[in-house]
């Protein structure tokens, strides 16, 4: 029996809009590697130690970036936001790969509702080719996906 198609074969649209709805709300992780830690501590000029120390938690034998409780909800440690609500993430040079693969994650792309669920937090998603936003064919989206 042949394999069923992804449901977003025709490929999909997203564009941040900065919201910082992605790293902002509940509670949460964002986990990353001992190469990521690495580069973000490089990245904002301390060690790896010190880098985990003030900026991280430990969770189940691994490392997650913290959150603060703000208006907005608890944002990243990373998100800055300017007067107009704008945000960005002030290591997006060297974030983690769970950053870097958001909104085609596994869990976002299982089904066409999974993808409409997470829609509704994230202004820059758009379902299939309708919509606006930088569009995304399918392979380009497993690419993304799988982290490459």
């Amino acid at each position: 029996m042949a394999a069923q198609p992804d449901w977003f074969s025709p490929g999909l649209r997203f564009t941040c809009t900065q919201c910082g709805s992605c790293c902002s709300g509940p509670p949460g992780y964002v986990w990353f590697t001992d190469q990521e830690a690495a580069a973000m501590a490089r990245h904002v000029g301390l060690s790896i130690e010190d880098f985990r120390g003030r900026y991280a938690q430990p969770y189940d034998g691994q490392w997650s970036l913290k959150d603060s409780l703000t208006p907005h909800g608890y944002d990243c440690v990373f998100l800055q936001r300017d007067a107009s609500g704008k945000a960005t993430c002030s290591i997006y040079e060297v974030r983690p790969r769970q950053c870097r693969t958001w909104p085609f994650w596994t869990g976002n792309l299982r089904r066409r509702a999974d993808w409409e669920h997470a829609s509704a937090r994230c202004p820059g998603m758009a379902v299939g080719l309708e919509g606006q936003g930088t569009f995304y064919p399918l392979e380009q989206i497993r690419i993304i996906r799988d982290g490459g």
